[in-house]
């Protein structure tokens, strides 16, 4: 058998739900948020689809201090769809800004863990570093302490792909969003994906 082989199926997701990993990293104090779909719905105080997985972003220099605290797991670094298990005294080349974070004993993936850039002090979007925002404005927490990434930046992320679920998650999340993440995420949209269908409806 070769190694890729060995790998675990990349189907097999039976992902924490946000709360879950809010009770294992409770403790940390360096910056961390859901993001992806799950984040819109701890901003909308309700789950409001299936989630296929869950997604949080961390600081990369932060890496080794999740990674003993998630120490249950093992991790495996993603790049173009390949995947390759991230021994314990490596931690992810620069090239490197997704891991994987499978349960042995459950035989499932539990978690997505995004590297972005930034500073603890400063968001970054990754896919145009020239949009940036203090963290205190652009990561929220609800009402039991979970940190989030802000719901317009979240829509600006799933504005790339327009998938079937970024389209639902778009609508249910317009009506409620406020005229300041509004103007955030039509200026935002318009730099990054000028002439977007979304842009004639927020």
């Amino acid at each position: 058998m070769t190694a890729q082989e060995h790998l675990p199926d990349q189907e097999a997701w039976s992902p924490w739900t946000p709360t879950d990993l809010f009770k294992r990293l409770a403790h940390i104090e360096r910056p961390w948020c859901i993001v992806g779909g799950w984040a819109l719905d701890v901003w909308q105080g309700q789950q409001t689809r299936m989630h296929e997985d869950l997604e949080f972003t961390i600081l990369r220099e932060d890496f080794p201090m999740f990674r003993e605290t998630l120490g249950s797991l093992d991790f495996y670094a993603v790049k173009g769809g390949v995947f390759g298990l991230l021994e314990s005294n490596r931690e992810p080349a620069a090239d490197i800004f997704q891991i994987w974070c499978f349960d042995t004993v459950a035989q499932a993936w539990r978690v997505d863990m995004m590297i972005e850039p930034g500073t603890p002090d400063r968001w970054v979007y990754k896919r145009d570093t020239s949009i940036t925002g203090e963290r205190s404005e652009m990561v929220c927490t609800n009402e039991a302490g979970i940190p989030y990434l802000r719901p317009a930046a979240i829509l600006l992320f799933k504005a790339k792909h327009l998938r079937k679920k970024d389209q639902a998650d778009f609508n249910l999340a317009l009506p409620r969003l406020s005229p300041v993440d509004r103007r955030w995420l039509m200026e935002h949209l318009a730099q990054v994906h000028p002439g977007h269908e979304w842009l004639a409806r927020i």
